[in-house]
């Protein structure tokens, strides 16, 4: 038997109960992949991530992450979760740690403050896919309940990735954003058909001039029919913003805000900065506040 520290964590918010949950297990050496699924499934958050002691000498351990049916290569509020949760734990001061995750070794930096904490997460390689065909960009639409007169037609539909991809879909209007009440079986089908879990729909249209864009993501095809704060959506988004020239930016560096999880009442605000190079995305960091919502542990 081991006692294994468990964190729930609130992500992108400083409020329990809003923002996005996950859970984090600090101490999991010695989970096997049964345990670590059937603890994901447990606390039943969109993900749980589970830290590791580094196996060598270039990273400061191995996190991996589990929604309540499957591993996912990386997770944006997770790792903020996990980080923030590594950075209570163990009473840390602001670093930069690395953890090899399943895209790579990436850099997580804790920036400590009032004591308190803020974590920003370098995501992996932006990409691209094509645009979709006329066909596909119909089905996607009319899964999520849109008309092409909905769309913005700077934005084609498309996947977009920064490790874990999601289709981008722009809309005019945030009435319609909010108003939206997608075909779940539909979209679970899509998603074989377009190899993509998820479905990110966002708008410009924002009274607020601190939040450039409100967003809501579904991936019903891994068990999270609606996430709240979606890192590997937001952070993808930059780079598909640059790549398109939508936004105007000055220099090398494109920063924005973005909220999401309103329409279920877990909202929350993340911070994207996309470095450029040669008027390209090249490198693509999400920053967030979190808060620690309870701790216990299970022996196993």
């Amino acid at each position: 038997m081991k006692t294994f520290k468990i964190y729930q964590i609130d992500a992108f918010t400083k409020e329990r109960f809003s923002g996005n949950p996950a859970g984090v297990v600090v101490n999991a050496d010695g989970l096997n992949v049964i345990q670590m699924q059937q603890i994901a499934r447990e606390l039943n958050n969109s993900e749980t991530a589970f830290l590791f002691s580094p196996e060598d000498n270039d990273s400061d351990g191995l996190v991996r992450y589990f929604t309540p049916t499957a591993e996912v290569p990386i997770c944006g509020h997770a790792t903020i979760a996990a980080m923030y949760a590594k950075a209570v734990e163990h009473d840390l001061d602001s670093c930069i740690l690395r953890f090899k995750t399943q895209i790579g070794t990436l850099p997580f930096e804790i920036v400590k403050e009032n004591e308190d904490y803020q974590v920003i997460m370098t995501q992996g390689k932006f990409e691209l896919s094509a645009a979709f065909d006329p066909t596909t960009t119909q089905q996607i639409l009319t899964a999520l309940g849109l008309d092409y007169s909905d769309t913005d037609e700077r934005c084609p539909v498309q996947i977009a990735s920064t490790g874990h991809s999601k289709v981008m879909i722009g809309i005019k209007s945030r009435e319609k954003l909010n108003s939206l009440n997608p075909d779940y079986s539909s979209l679970t089908a899509l998603s074989k058909q377009v190899n993509c879990n998820g479905y990110f729909v966002f708008t410009f249209d924002s009274d607020d001039d601190d939040i450039l864009t409100h967003g809501r993501m579904f991936a019903p095809a891994i068990g999270i029919n609606e996430d709240p704060v979606t890192g590997n959506a937001n952070g993808p988004l930059g780079g598909y913003l640059i790549q398109h020239k939508i936004v105007d930016f000055k220099g090398d560096l494109f920063e924005f805000n973005s909220k999401q999880g309103a329409q279920i009442n877990r909202p929350g605000v993340i911070n994207v900065s996309v470095k450029i190079e040669n008027g390209l995305p090249a490198l693509i960091k999400i920053k967030g506040n979190a808060i620690v919502v309870f701790k216990t542990e299970i022996d196993i």
